[in-house]
């Protein structure tokens, strides 16, 4: 595989252009996937879940009963790891993949996904929907949808600090929040009303009770307002750091391609070169379930998340020139939070902010 420098270190890129992707069929990349990879394990999943239920819970305790204070914030911190592997659990069960039984996934889902104050019904309609859907296709996947550079010059001096602030390193969970949380789940109300209206109001209401509920205990046990901070805020602050940083890892690089015209994209393109394998510690992919092992779960979301690693290697002999694969290092994440930040559709090119007055492209150095 050649490599890409985005732009230090060296990164995977393509052998060939991804257009080759356009006429293939997304059945046709699923063939490659052996029956193995769509066999659940209800122990497997079971452990996955007691395990972070388990980590959630005694962090909390800590939290609201440890004696010192810096034992208290270092659970908080704990706490905000386990809110994260627990969203990402419930993530699969939300999309059918741990469960045969739409109840069953609805129930443990709705649990899951409390601690991070998200809505079930509302993830599935955005996130199930409209991303996996038109992955990369940005008038409708508006996940890390970038700003052109007109439109970040015609944007206010407000629009313009916000939008550089969430395409930040330190400031990217503002991109969750802003973007996706509030507008996609605590407000959002579908034009027309649907059918679905019902199920979007109980899951608001079950978050809602969750989040009061949860507050008015670490207010009573923890000590008033420090104990909600460190109960219920910070594990939240956390958690949107990392869903924030796991998505854009997950769809952004250099190498990878956006569009705004439907006849350019597919849902082959999407799914297979718009996105990426990032390696890390293999505890740390045990922990996160393999959440960034991304490409076959786009491939294919009935996948559950202790066989994408599996599934990734029956698609690899066939596709694997066009998947984007390269290890974790913060020193790479910051070389690509400074390379993409606005993007020109025409040219389907990156510019940095500080380009912008000259609009030259952002070069992605080939090998």
């Amino acid at each position: 595989m050649a490599t890409i420098q985005a732009p230090r270190p060296a990164e995977p890129a393509f052998n060939r252009p991804y257009e080759a992707l356009h006429d293939v069929k997304l059945g046709t990349v699923r063939a490659t996937f052996s029956p193995v990879v769509y066999q659940r394990s209800y122990a497997r999943t079971f452990v996955a879940l007691a395990f972070d239920v388990a980590l959630f819970a005694g962090s909390i305790a800590g939290v609201l009963f440890a004696p010192w204070l810096a034992l208290r914030i270092a659970c908080s911190l704990v706490a905000g790891g386990a809110v994260s592997f627990l969203f990402v659990w419930g993530h699969d069960a939300a999309h059918g993949a741990l469960f045969k039984s739409d109840r069953v996934s609805e129930i443990l889902g709705t649990i899951a996904l409390l601690p991070s104050l998200n809505m079930y019904h509302l993830w599935i309609y955005g996130h199930n929907r409209a991303h996996h859907g038109f992955t990369n296709f940005s008038p409708v996947d508006w996940i890390w949808r970038p700003f052109t550079p007109e439109q970040y010059q015609a944007s206010s001096r407000w629009s313009r600090f916000v939008y550089r602030a969430e395409r930040s390193l330190p400031g990217c969970a503002l991109h969750y929040i802003l973007r996706v949380w509030w507008p996609g789940m605590v407000v959002f109300r579908p034009i027309p009303a649907t059918r679905k209206r019902y199920h979007f109001t109980r899951s608001q209401l079950f978050v809602l009770a969750y989040a009061v509920g949860a507050s008015a205990l670490a207010w009573y046990f923890g000590g008033g307002p420090l104990g909600v901070l460190l109960a219920v805020v910070v594990p939240w602050i956390i958690f949107n750091y990392f869903i924030a940083l796991f998505v854009y890892l997950h769809h952004t690089h250099p190498s990878q391609p956006l569009f705004d015209d439907r006849k350019e994209w597919s849902a082959t393109i999407g799914q297979v070169a718009c996105s990426t394998i990032v390696r890390t510690s293999k505890p740390t992919e045990l922990l996160t379930h393999h959440i960034l092992t991304h490409t076959p779960h786009h491939v294919d979301t009935q996948i559950p998340f202790y066989r994408l690693e599996q599934a990734y290697l029956d698609l690899k002999p066939v596709y694997g020139e066009y998947i984007l694969e390269y290890r974790f290092r913060w020193s790479t994440v910051r070389s690509i939070f400074a390379a993409c930040q606005l993007y020109d559709f025409d040219t389907r090119t990156w510019h940095r902010f500080d380009e912008i007055a000259t609009s030259r492209p952002v070069a992605v150095p080939s090998s």
